[in-house]
């Protein structure tokens, strides 16, 4: 008889499937469905990038996007901004220790 892809014992809705370096796309499905059945906005934070609250800032005669501050942030802006650091959480806890000492020093998905 031939294990089967759930590797992993005692899977909930409460917690992250964990990647253990194998079947990645089969994790990724995975990960992609429970991040939806905990918000549908997290899956868009993976797909798009964290969001960075900015402000418009004229400098002369150009304008340029700047980072909000902290103190700038309004509920909105900080509701989002948990959601960042939510998927964030979520994610770290879907991989194992290996998995997470290769991408700590990433700046980007593209890298390593």
């Amino acid at each position: 008889m031939t294990a089967s892809l759930n590797l992993e014992e005692g899977k909930t809705s409460t917690s992250p499937p964990h990647f253990n370096g194998q079947f990645y796309s089969w994790w990724k499905t995975q990960m992609h469905d429970f991040l939806i059945l905990k918000d549908n906005e997290l899956w868009d934070i993976v797909l798009d990038g964290p969001h960075i609250p900015t402000m418009d800032v004229k400098d002369r005669e150009v304008i340029r996007v700047v980072p909000k501050t902290r103190q700038q942030y309004n509920d909105t802006y900080r509701r989002k901004i948990e959601k960042n650091f939510k998927v964030m959480k979520l994610l770290v806890c879907g991989i194992g220790d290996e998995e997470y000492k290769r991408i700590l020093a990433c700046e980007s998905t593209k890298e390593n």
